[in-house]
């Protein structure tokens, strides 16, 4: 147990460093590394990419809130935009619980590969959407936003902030008002997908020891540990290292990921 708890201290500091050199979060190393991890470990294949997606959300509920407060000390936040987008989210990311909860674990991570292989094409490239017609978007187009990223975000284990800050951006949001209003919508989003994975999992026959549901408590304890120290030393590092180069080899190890879950599953 001291071993395996000293891996997810790492998972966290490296989640840490790399949501603060990138600012896409931890999600995206977190759910991998996890999926490996539990398979490492025996879990049953059945439920430990939900675990790893569950336990990551988990993760996110505690590394959001340093965040935001963060971002509302310098006033960066939105709230008029996050309020509408708020209440799609909370929707979006119960029924994406249930998504989860009603696929295969194989189909899962060739869902989970395919995302990362297109966020990773994104960092590499640096693609974004052309600028939108219009001004900043009304609530009901708010909240539909917000239902589509909460869906998607807690199916995969994420906080958001890849898909939030580019449709924000794209909407005419001031991109530093961008991020911080992504970092707002990340608590929602783990809240509601960690608290729907604990009740999804809760009594499934492969649920294993120390766990709530599909929620892994010895990676959630390790990973909440380090990773919100390490966010700060990644944003540090990030204004003393060539940024396009180290985005190039995280959209690298990225693709490999998701290769690795498509063609796993696939032959």
């Amino acid at each position: 147990m001291l071993l395996t708890l000293l891996m997810y201290l790492a998972l966290g500091a490296a989640a840490g460093v790399t949501a603060g050199l990138f600012g896409i979060g931890g999600g995206l190393l977190i759910v991998p590394v996890l999926v490996f991890s539990f398979g490492a470990q025996g879990i049953s294949p059945e439920i430990l990419t939900h675990m790893a997606v569950a336990t990551s959300l988990a993760t996110i509920v505690v590394t959001s809130i340093s965040s935001i407060r963060a971002h509302h000390k310098r006033g960066a936040v939105r709230w008029d935009l996050f309020r509408p987008l708020s209440l799609g989210i909370v929707l979006g990311a119960f029924l994406g619980v249930k998504t989860a909860g009603q696929l295969p674990g194989n189909i899962l991570q060739m869902m989970i590969g395919s995302f990362a292989l297109l966020v990773s094409l994104q960092m590499a490239f640096g693609a974004r959407p052309a600028d939108s017609p219009g001004a900043a978007p009304k609530p009901g187009g708010l909240g539909v936003a917000g239902g589509l990223i909460g869906w998607a975000s807690a199916l995969f284990g994420i906080g958001g902030g890849t898909l939030t800050v580019p449709f924000l951006s794209w909407r005419h949001v001031r991109m530093q008002q961008a991020v911080a209003t992504s970092a707002a919508c990340g608590l929602p989003i783990a809240v509601i997908g960690a608290l729907s994975n604990v009740l999804e999992g809760w009594g499934h026959p492969a649920q294993v020891d120390w766990s709530l549901g599909y929620v892994y408590l010895p990676a959630f304890v390790g990973i909440v540990l380090t990773s919100p120290f390490f966010a700060g030393i990644g944003a540090r590092l990030a204004h003393h290292l060539p940024a396009p180069v180290l985005r190039r080899v995280f959209a690298a190890f990225l693709a490999l990921v998701g290769l690795r879950f498509l063609l796993g599953n696939l032959f």
